[in-house]
């Protein structure tokens, strides 16, 4: 039989990449961690781990073990949740969400689950989809207000396996820049006209896809200044910094003195979703993706992009 505290400790070594750190966490020496993964491995018979000088990295067999040590915790926390339930009458439910996002849908969403549940006691962390869905493995939050680029899930590999993926909305991307400037006037722009300008970004990953898009377009972006805020991005490009790209969520609320244009098609796009494990069912749960999608289907009307509702 599998031992779940070993499983604990190989999911630490994981995280960390080594053996000393991941004693440090878990307040064991060194000699003990490289123990309990011996020990793990003399019960699967397989290899979890590939020792180096220069730490170690899971091998497939470790790959599959991680995960299944995420799911089990993941477990243990709703277990706990619901005996905690039975003895509060309230139930917890931790969301996890990006700022854009949490800005603009959560809110409304809330205050349906709240009104639909009220003696749910909801606690919201900020954090990017990278964090969070390891997150929901780890039972550390119940839910995640999550998006992704073209492509799969931002998760390393197996951490988006076993998590079910509802999606919300399309959040096109759209040139920000100000409205002195000679292409202002445009109804729509390709990136590719504006090579030789200077970007201010509002986001890491909006920037590797710029750079991702420019690569194959031929031209290597000016990339002045990457915020972890699009006002604030925007706010650089209203101060004459550079031009911005920046998804219709985030364009609000309005600053004076700047243009926002749409990409011409093939329009780049944010996927907004919420990330559950796929055997979560709590009625709060489902109570609160409803109420993020019915948000997110108001969210916008038909019209340019910056009208939102």
């Amino acid at each position: 039989m599998i031992d779940v505290q070993r499983l604990r400790v190989l999911r630490t070594v994981a995280e960390h990449g080594s053996f000393n750190q991941a004693a440090q966490a878990l307040r064991l020496t060194p000699s003990a961690v490289s123990q309990h993964i011996a020990a793990l491995e003399r019960s699967l018979g397989a290899q979890v781990v590939a020792r180096s000088t220069r730490g170690v990295t899971l091998t497939p067999a470790g790959r599959i073990m991680v995960g299944a040590a995420e799911s089990v915790a993941a477990e243990i926390a709703h277990a706990q949740q619901q005996v905690d339930r039975l003895g509060s009458g309230r139930t917890q439910l931790t969301i996890a969400t990006f700022t854009s996002g949490g800005r603009l849908l959560l809110p409304g969403a809330l205050a349906r689950l709240t009104t639909a549940h009220p003696d749910t006691v909801v606690h919201v962390r900020e954090a990017e989809p990278e964090d969070s869905l390891p997150l929901i493995r780890q039972g550390a939050v119940d839910l995640a207000l999550a998006y992704h680029f073209d492509g799969p899930l931002p998760s390393r590999p197996g951490q988006s396996a076993g998590l079910a993926w509802t999606a919300l909305m399309d959040d096109p991307l759209h040139v920000v820049l100000p409205e002195t400037h000679p292409l202002a006037g445009r109804k729509a722009l390709d990136i590719t006209e504006l090579a030789a300008e200077p970007w201010v970004l509002g986001c890491h990953k909006t920037e590797t896809y710029l750079r991702r898009y420019a690569e194959h377009a031929g031209f290597d972006p000016e990339v002045r200044g990457t915020t972890t805020d699009y006002f604030f991005a925007r706010s650089l490009v209203a101060a004459g910094t550079g031009i911005s790209l920046v998804p219709s969520i985030a364009l609000t609320p309005p600053i004076p003195g700047l243009r926002t244009i749409p990409i011409a098609p093939p329009t780049p796009s944010r996927h907004l979703g919420v990330a559950t494990l796929h055997r979560r069912n709590d009625p709060q749960v489902s109570t609160l993706i409803q109420a993020l999608q019915e948000q997110a289907a108001m969210m916008y009307e038909p019209g340019p992009p910056h009208q939102a509702r």
